[in-house]
């Protein structure tokens, strides 16, 4: 029989009392780990701290804060417009060969062809490695002079070339070296839809004659698209926040060719001690990225099946 409500607020409310010592840690934690900073972050955007002296000092607002003035100082600056550039130049190339890779893995992944098995060990290797380990190996791979890479297209007489040292092919070096280690995370993702298609589509087309290809864009993809759209918006996260590879494999160069978001946060606050421009730069890349994904949310509505 149904448990009746008592006087005192009934089963909802008892319900609620049992569960809060186990809430307790998880709450404080999302509170000391994650609120908190955010708030303190924000409040440090609004002051000129240099990191160093002590934050909870008597008299730290009065004598550090300077209102939004690192904001103006960030958005009517050439830096801010050029490092935007720069990210948008690596989600460009980045996130349609990242996608292709990651069909490509799935569709062998999925498959029963020969060689598969072994493809299934080695696929994920990338994603495991750190990204220290990674790109000092793509470092040196890419070295214009006793790289493998310009060694490889030498054997085809092509002269490769300079890759992190240029400005041109900078920017596309840390693209190769992202893929390569991304694909296989999102290739599991769109492995997990692709098998997940009823195979009686694909039988139906079939009897109707459809090729291979035309299976793929007309069963495949819309079918796939949930999971499309969940990697594009993970994959466009983490392009916004671009930093190891770009640290360790060219330092925000040549000339400033290789700067994003994440790099001049950190350099600023760490570097240059200027952490309340640094939080400020933060809070910034923050508003983007919730743009950037609030559109993406209205979009998926014209794109996405989730009609199985």
């Amino acid at each position: 029989m149904p448990q009746k409500a008592n006087r005192r607020g009934g089963p909802k409310k008892d319900g609620l009392l049992t569960a809060a010592p186990f809430l307790l840690p998880s709450l404080l934690g999302l509170l000391v780990f994650s609120l908190l900073p955010l708030l303190v972050s924000a409040l440090i955007s609004f002051t000129d701290w240099n990191g160093l002296d002590q934050l909870l000092a008597p008299g730290f607002l009065q004598e550090h804060f300077i209102g939004l003035e690192n904001y103006k100082n960030i958005l009517s600056g050439a830096e801010l417009w050029k490092v935007l550039g720069n990210t948008g130049a690596y989600i460009i190339m980045y996130i349609p060969l990242m996608l292709a890779a990651s069909l490509l893995e799935a569709y062998l992944l999925s498959s029963t062809r020969r060689g598969v098995s072994a493809f299934r060990v080695v696929y994920y290797l990338p994603v495991l490695t750190s990204w220290v380990a990674a790109s000092l190996i793509w470092t040196s791979v890419l070295s214009p002079q006793y790289g493998a890479m310009n060694n490889l297209l030498a054997l085809f007489g092509i002269q490769g070339p300079g890759w992190l040292l240029d400005e041109k092919w900078a920017m596309a070096a840390i693209v190769l070296v992202s893929v390569w280690k991304d694909a296989g995370f999102f290739g599991l993702i769109l492995l997990s839809g692709m098998v997940g298609i009823n195979k009686s589509y694909y039988e139906a087309a079939s009897l109707d004659g459809a090729g291979a290809w035309k299976k793929f864009w007309r069963i495949t993809v819309p079918l796939m698209s949930p999971a499309i759209f969940y990697v594009l918006i993970v994959a466009l996260i983490n392009a916004f926040q671009l930093f190891p590879q770009v640290m360790i494999m060219t330092d925000g160069g040549p000339n400033g060719a290789t700067q994003v978001m994440v790099e001049r946060i950190y350099r600023y606050g760490f570097r240059y001690f200027r952490m309340g421009y640094a939080a400020a730069f933060s809070w910034i890349l923050f508003v983007i990225i919730m743009a950037c994904t609030a559109i993406q949310m209205k979009a998926q509505k014209r794109w996405v099946n989730y009609d199985a």
